[in-house]
């Protein structure tokens, strides 16, 4: 910068000494539009220079995290109380909304009452298992006396001391105790598989109404939604007597969160070649006239949507941009060091410095521009 000072200096003492001092040379139209001409690109040295030691980002806002406050219920549910007050800080945990809490009360105990349904439905099955058992040997016991009796009325009727009707008789309650037998194991072995169907040492059946318990239990926790974090929120407009809950993706209310806000600056790519992150940077608030904050880069965001493309069946078009126009911008994040977050709210605007080597020349010049800028904020816009 002092040796762009010292050349305009020398270009202009030596405009001076020739044609005002030493009159060497008639100062007219062509000298004059010469002499601007080549003034303007001396000028240029201080432009590069503050485009890369200080650049400048003339749209800045102040960037918070905002949670939208979706109500986690299965159905449409009315709103019976509103806990929180806008744009009056809460903490993390503090309740916000309260729904109708009866349906899914109701709905938890028509599930405890299954669930202990269930659980006595076990002991039934493991009942059940003992009857089939105790079936089985029953009916094997009348089977081996069917078949005695076959036994016993066929050797009589061969000798004729009998009748034939009866072997035949006995001969079929033979057949149908043996089938009688078969129906008693598939029954004992059903019985058996619905007694022993766990799942982590749990009855499915217990294990499934257990599951539908448990989310009916998550439902009816969710009928009072609380602040996710420390925060507030803004342009409230639930009241009591709300039904909510009828879109699934559409929120009730915004929740403004107050950790881990920042001020986003867009600069000109050409303008961020030596930007890096934990440079200072002093920023021009708009809504504090006169001030100056000052801060540190986070981050540089890597991309921007123009080289977004989103997947479709059409091939990249590109079109001439004429080179007169600047290139797209990238964001920069960045901290401010101001201890008292809450001065900033979100959507707060201003301008950016960054300064790539706080000891240059050129770091005074655009501070007082920065300056300049914070102090005119005072009177304009013109409006009263």
């Amino acid at each position: 910068m002092i040796l762009g000072l010292l050349m305009l200096f020398g270009y202009c003492f030596l405009m001076w000494l020739i044609f005002f001092k030493l009159k060497l040379a008639k100062f007219g139209i062509p000298q004059a539009v010469i002499g601007v001409f080549v003034g303007v690109h001396l000028l240029i040295i201080f432009l590069i220079g503050l485009r890369f030691m200080a650049p400048l980002a003339t749209e800045a806002r102040i960037v918070q995290y905002t949670v939208q406050l979706i109500p986690r219920l299965p159905e449409p549910t009315l709103v019976t109380a509103v806990l929180v007050q806008p744009n009056v800080p809460v903490k993390k945990g503090q309740p916000l909304f309260q729904f109708d809490r009866r349906p899914y009360e109701y709905k938890v105990r028509q599930l405890e009452a299954q669930l202990a349904k269930a659980r006595q439905n076990v002991l039934v099955l493991q009942a059940d298992t003992q009857i089939y058992a105790q079936k089985v040997i029953k009916l094997r016991a009348d089977l081996a006396y069917a078949q005695y009796q076959q036994k016993l009325s066929a050797d009589l009727a061969a000798k004729g001391a009998g009748p034939q009707e009866d072997a035949q008789k006995w001969t079929a309650q033979v057949a149908a105790d043996e089938a009688a037998i078969k129906e008693a194991q598939a029954e004992a072995a059903r019985a058996n598989l619905n007694y022993t169907s766990n799942i982590n040492g749990v009855n499915t059946s217990v294990a499934a109404v257990q599951a539908e318990l448990d989310q009916a239990r998550y439902y009816l926790d969710n009928t009072l939604m609380v602040a996710p974090e420390d925060g507030r929120v803004i342009n409230l407009q639930v009241r009591p007597g709300m039904v909510a809950g009828d879109i699934r993706a559409g929120a009730i209310a915004s929740f403004v969160v107050d950790a881990d806000r920042y001020l986003l600056a867009n600069y000109f790519q050409e303008n961020l070649k030596y930007v890096k992150p934990g440079q200072p940077v002093e920023a021009a608030i708009d809504l504090y006239p006169g001030q100056i904050f000052r801060g540190k880069v986070l981050e540089i965001w890597p991309g921007s949507g123009a080289g977004q493309m989103l997947p479709s069946g059409t091939l990249p078009n590109f079109q001439y941009v004429p080179t007169d126009r600047p290139q797209g911008q990238f964001a920069v994040a960045i901290r401010l060091d101001d201890p008292d977050q809450a001065r900033f709210p979100i959507g707060t605007q201003g301008r950016a410095a960054i300064y790539t080597n706080p000891e240059s020349w050129f770091v005074p010049l655009r501070k007082i521009m920065l300056r300049a800028y914070s102090w005119f904020n005072w009177v304009y816009p013109f409006s009263g």
